[in-house]
């Protein structure tokens, strides 16, 4: 029983089964949700509909590593992009709140494609890349918008062979899709051409 990884191509292997049917990549060492399982666009849109973090102060604390990195590195007349910035845009308001402004895009709530044919000094991603039903293509767009010497700023958890992955909280929500490793990141620094990638636990950066 084998899958193509959605990231790297290779033909991975069956890794788990619970309610899902997972596979793990040999090359990337990526897990993702067999294509079969994974959910429709409406009951994705269902499930984000849930997350609200308009006035949640721990998801403001959440982002902060995102944050700091965007003040200290840029000035406020570089020009960034949130992608995936879900329906309360948190990483744009407290940007805002430091004097800078990103623009803002998400497939459901931020629909303005225009703004993906648009190159970006920065491009922050939080919580979003383990969204991605097509993560070489995803990946293939954000270098594309990235501008020479940007900036790309992810958070998302990451796994690791000390996770028991039967037991990992993160595989439960159902729009959780493709889970990356050390290695992927590894991967995708080489096969995308990026300069460096720096991982601080969550925080994964990539420059351009």
């Amino acid at each position: 029983m084998n899958q193509t990884c959605r990231l790297c191509g290779t033909q991975a292997q069956f890794f788990h089964q619970d309610k899902q049917k997972y596979f793990r990549c040999p090359t990337c060492r990526a897990i993702f949700t067999a294509q079969e399982d994974l959910p429709n666009e409406s009951s994705e849109k269902e499930r984000y509909e849930l997350h609200d973090t308009e006035i949640d102060k721990g998801y403001k604390n959440f982002v902060s590593p995102i944050i700091s990195h965007v003040v200290d590195e840029f000035s406020t007349e570089a020009k960034g992009l949130d992608f995936g910035s879900g329906r309360s845009k948190v990483i744009s308001k407290v940007l805002e709140e430091h004097g800078v402004t990103i623009n803002s895009y998400d497939p459901f709530f931020e629909n303005n494609p225009e703004l993906l044919e648009q190159k970006y000094d920065y491009i922050t991603s939080c919580e979003v890349i383990e969204h991605f039903y097509e993560p070489n293509k995803e990946f293939t767009h954000i270098k594309e918008m990235l501008k020479e010497g940007g900036k790309l700023y992810l958070m998302t958890e990451i796994y690791n062979d000390s996770i028991d992955f039967a037991s990992w909280y993160y595989k439960n929500d159902p729009t959780h899709v493709f889970f990356y490793t050390k290695e992927s990141f590894e991967w995708i620094q080489k096969r995308f051409s990026f300069q460096n990638c720096t991982i601080h636990k969550r925080l994964v950066v990539f420059s351009n």
